[in-house]
């Protein structure tokens, strides 16, 4: 399929060929729930830790005596049972969240989620992001005022040779950036619009032929 080329003006200025896999893929819900799902949980590192009975300070004596006291026996005030003892069942810091995805199945999420924003208008191809003057924010937004919307959250993904110019963008609220070989369902999503230059868009078809 061919897909348009906008300048920072966002007039057209060429065509891009791209394989079909990139932006005609079949929209599989299902699919991008599970994907998304599992980096959710990848990304999930435990923090609530409930010491047991063996990491709770104190009770290297028993109590009182077995028997002749008159109450129940006790071994160690480390017990469940006493204030200040370990914690049965408790929540710990080793639990593993991780799901395993075969990278089959992240690929054809990622590019369900580029085709349906692509089809809806969402996403744009610039043929560069480059623009004149230096680094700073204010250029920055100055360039991008014709082809985005500053109220609305924006993913800029550029070639990996533009990188200088991903701070600048960055410093924009609601505006993000991520490189071509770093695609993830999450962060596809989460953006109204994203703006690929084309370098970062050939990037993206050789980096996952190459996969495939």
């Amino acid at each position: 399929m061919e897909v348009t080329v906008y300048n920072l003006n966002k007039e057209k200025v060429d065509t891009l060929k791209v394989p079909d896999f990139v932006f005609n893929a079949k929209w599989n819900p299902d699919l991008v729930h599970q994907v998304l799902v599992a980096q959710q949980a990848n990304s999930r590192s435990p923090v609530a830790h409930a010491k047991g009975r063996g990491e709770v300070s104190g009770g290297g004596k028993k109590p009182w005596r077995q028997k002749g006291t008159g109450r129940a026996r006790h071994g160690s005030i480390r017990s469940p049972l006493w204030k200040g003892g370990g914690v049965t069942h408790g929540p710990t810091k080793e639990k593993k969240f991780e799901k395993e995805i075969p990278k089959k199945m992240k690929r054809g999420a990622i590019f369900s989620v580029l085709s349906k924003k692509y089809l809806e208008g969402d996403v744009l191809i610039v043929d560069s992001l480059n623009w004149s003057g230096n680094l700073k924010t204010k250029e920055a937004k100055k360039a991008v005022e014709k082809i985005a919307d500053f109220r609305s959250p924006h993913l800029f993904i550029l070639g990996t040779s533009n990188k200088e110019k991903e701070k600048a963008l960055k410093n924009i609220p609601r505006f993000d950036c991520l490189s071509p070989l770093s695609l993830n369902v999450y962060d596809l999503l989460k953006p109204k619009k994203i703006i690929l230059e084309k370098e970062a868009v050939e990037e993206i078809i050789n980096h996952y032929k190459l996969r495939k």
